[in-house]
């Protein structure tokens, strides 16, 4: 091993067993972890520049280095013996290297494991086609939920799942269910080239790791035309945010069309916040779902998008539940403190009223 691998191979080691999600190097500096969400040095002596460029130089895949080359940014796929699976963004700031390491963990998370209710979940995983979005920020533990789902379709049903991830993150066993699992750069030369020939691979269940443009968008729409369950991922932080980001996908004369295919298509979304836990450290998921039923799908196709809120904060489905309603639960469960539900809370004022015993009748 050489010395600069070692280096990082020690950091990432002390990282995980903290129990650090990231860890964050910059030229000159020591390691960051994160730690509970909150940002730490580790005592250490400062990460040079050479020992940065020497560890991407060493460990980037081949396929990979022109790309470091040319955009001075590349991600990728690094695993240390005895330590762990890390997912890395290498890039330059200022001309010095920088890197960000995710730990994915080794074993595929289940419900129970991620603190997740699992019954509006589970409608979900028993969709037989359509699109199922997975939201967040950064950070907020969408993969894990998806992965945990995919669990529990491997465990339970027979489906074939076909993956496209850049890079991969959680690995899976074949179960009941049969995976193939595609790394961009390694197994296909680009994300396009993946997602044009995916219907031609026979899945039942597609793996989209990112919604990123119209083109994914378009081909995820016909998957679920045809009779495809695809799962996805979106940076957007409320069930309202994530319908607005799915229409920004289209051009304002295509916009009466895509309410169609999108009512048609849509089976959910999830999204996903982390909460500082009230004892002890971690974090517990908080969700805002939507299952979209005939009526969620009829409002969508007559443009009524401030209706679903409502839908949302009324409780008459118990799989469909606003961020504020999740968010109520855990505070009277005692998993974390008013304050915290206050201020990740999307409606502060409104959450206030509920726990004083005051709702309003949608």
């Amino acid at each position: 091993m050489t010395p600069h691998t070692e280096i990082f191979n020690d950091l990432l080691r002390l990282a995980v067993e903290s129990g650090a999600s990231d860890i964050v190097i910059k030229s000159n500096k020591p390691g960051y972890v994160r730690l509970s969400g909150r940002l730490k040095p580790v005592d250490m002596d400062p990460i040079t520049p050479a020992e940065g460029e020497a560890f991407v130089d060493e460990h980037v895949p081949r396929v990979f280095r022109q790309l470091w080359v040319d955009n001075g940014q590349v991600d990728f796929a690094y695993s240390a013996d005895g330590v762990g699976r890390f997912r890395v963004n290498a890039f330059h700031q200022r001309g010095l290297v920088s890197l960000v390491f995710r730990h994915i963990k080794s074993r595929v998370p289940s419900f129970e494991d991620l603190g997740l209710t699992a019954d509006p979940l589970l409608k979900l995983c028993q969709a037989k086609d359509g699109i199922l979005l997975v939201c967040g920020a950064t950070g907020s533990g969408k993969s894990s939920t998806m992965a945990a789902m995919l669990n529990w379709i491997n465990t339970n049903l027979d489906k074939h799942i076909v993956t496209i991830e850049d890079p991969i993150e959680y690995t899976f066993s074949d179960d009941k269910s049969l995976f193939q699992q595609r790394e961009i750069g390694l197994d296909v030369p680009s994300f396009e080239l993946a997602i044009k020939s995916v219907l031609r691979q026979n899945p039942d269940i597609i793996l989209i790791g990112e919604m990123r443009d119209r083109e994914t968008f378009e081909t995820a729409i016909s998957a679920a035309e045809t009779g495809h369950l695809v799962f996805s991922t979106m940076h957007a932080a409320t069930v309202a945010q994530s319908l607005t980001r799915l229409f920004e996908f289209f051009p304002p004369e295509q916009q009466i069309q895509a309410r169609r295919q999108i009512a048609g298509s849509l089976r959910g979304f999830i999204c996903q916040k982390l909460i500082p836990k009230l004892e002890g450290s971690g974090r517990v998921p908080s969700n805002e779902i939507l299952n979209a039923d005939a009526t969620v799908k009829n409002l969508i196709l007559e443009g009524h998008f401030d209706k679903i809120q409502q839908i949302l904060e009324s409780g008459v489905d118990t799989n469909s539940f606003s961020f504020n309603k999740d968010l109520y639960r855990l505070i009277k469960a005692g998993l974390i403190s008013k304050a915290d539900g206050i201020r990740f809370s999307p409606n502060p004022q409104q959450l206030e009223m509920n726990l004083k015993g005051i709702f309003i009748k949608s």
